[in-house]
């Protein structure tokens, strides 16, 4: 199956539907060092982006997608977040950097058979509810575009009275209402929200919903409790926190796995400020002196998933992106320790200075993430392509 990736940026989300069984055929992003990441990583022995073509660096609104029509299975990205991040400025629908038009632009010039958008937790603020219903319908009715003298609100009524008529003619999508997914309940040793959005082309009638979660914190603490979490890690009794009394959890927490910690994700890296020259030996993984902790940015305990890597607006929030050892001591995460958060593979490179690597992995979606969503939306639409009459 094809796929296109739009807002490419680093690859986290287009490796996790490579993963799927997808094979993108175009592969579009504006940032140099992220392009410059993905056309390192394309040379790499064993990687995981050796078969994506080159990246079209530029601007996604100067790219006609109209060849890909009917050739291409999904289309996914991550339309930029920044109008819509609680750490950006939150102008959505009047910010330049919103591309969701481009997304939809997209989808109606490829017709794929699905997508999968996804975007930060911030897009499902009350603030802009309103606008985060537009997105829902233009993505449902691709083809009804906004007209030159039209206002986005106006657009917004339009395809409301489309909706409400019934109609189905002309490209449609049932698009599965928006969830917001934590990273760490399917195995990511990261506490990650991030909305999915993800329609299947109405003329297929694909039945879809999300996947269930496969961990939990509730499995975790009942893994420290009982000492199982602790004797993985060889940490003797008397070097373990006091967790006070385990109230347990549902049955069906208690029946997932663990959340992956910090600890768990970082298993086999020497520690970058202590053992430089092991460190070494694996790729982005140096020591990044000046961590300090301040009110609202006090780093990521050990021995829980670590909290949110950050990009920034105006470089990397240095007290997110932080370790916190079980002393308290602390310090910045290496690239390469990052990129563990964030479930690339060891072998994948990152270019830029620390800082820039650092946004790119601060705005990535995990990978695991993207393959556990993306591999059930493979798996409804070979379903969907056995069935009689169906494309």
């Amino acid at each position: 199956m094809k796929a296109i990736e739009l807002f490419a940026g680093a690859g986290g989300l287009g490796i996790g539907v490579s993963r799927a069984g997808f094979k993108p055929t175009s592969v579009v992003e504006w940032d140099h060092w992220c392009c410059d990441t993905i056309r390192e990583n394309r040379k790499r022995d064993a990687s995981a982006i050796a078969h994506w073509p080159e990246p079209i660096e530029g601007d996604v609104s100067h790219v006609d997608f109209t060849s890909h029509e009917g050739k291409v299975q999904i289309v996914t990205g991550g339309p930029p977040c920044q109008p819509f991040s609680l750490g950006g400025k939150h102008r959505a629908h009047q910010d330049s950097r919103d591309m969701w038009p481009q997304a939809v632009r997209a989808v109606r010039e490829v017709k794929p058979q699905a997508f999968i958008f996804e975007n930060v937790k911030g897009l499902t603020r009350e603030t802009f509810s309103t606008y985060f219903s537009y997105i829902f319908l233009q993505l449902t009715y691709p083809e009804i575009e906004r007209g030159k003298t039209e206002s986005w609100v106006e657009h917004r009524a339009r395809l409301e009275s489309h909706h409400s008529s019934g109609s189905n003619s002309g490209l449609s999508y049932r698009v599965i209402p928006p969830r917001v997914l934590n990273a760490a309940n399917f195995g990511v040793p990261q506490k990650r929200e991030r909305v999915f959005f993800v329609g299947f082309r109405s003329d297929l009638g694909v039945e879809w919903s999300f996947p269930q979660e496969t961990h939990s914190r509730e499995a975790l603490l009942c893994a420290k409790h009982s000492g199982v979490y602790w004797e993985r890690h060889q940490i003797a009794k008397r070097q373990r926190p006091d967790l006070g009394d385990f109230r347990g959890g549902s049955a069906e927490a208690l029946a997932r796995k663990p959340w992956l910690t910090v600890r768990d994700a970082l298993e086999g890296l020497p520690d970058p400020e202590f053992s430089p020259t092991a460190a070494a030996r694996f790729l982005n993984h140096k020591f990044q002196p000046g961590a300090r902790s301040y009110p609202g940015h006090t780093g990521s305990p050990i021995d829980e998933p670590a909290k949110a890597l950050k990009a920034g607006v105006h470089g990397v929030p240095g007290g997110e992106n932080m370790l916190v050892r079980t002393d308290g001591s602390l310090r910045y995460f290496s690239v390469r320790e990052s990129a563990r958060l964030q479930t690339f593979p060891d072998n994948f490179a990152f270019h830029g200075s620390w800082s820039e690597t650092m946004r790119q992995l601060g705005n990535a979606v995990p990978v695991t993430l993207a393959e556990v969503v993306a591999k059930s939306v493979a798996a409804h639409l070979k379903a969907s392509g056995r069935k009689p009459g169906r494309a």
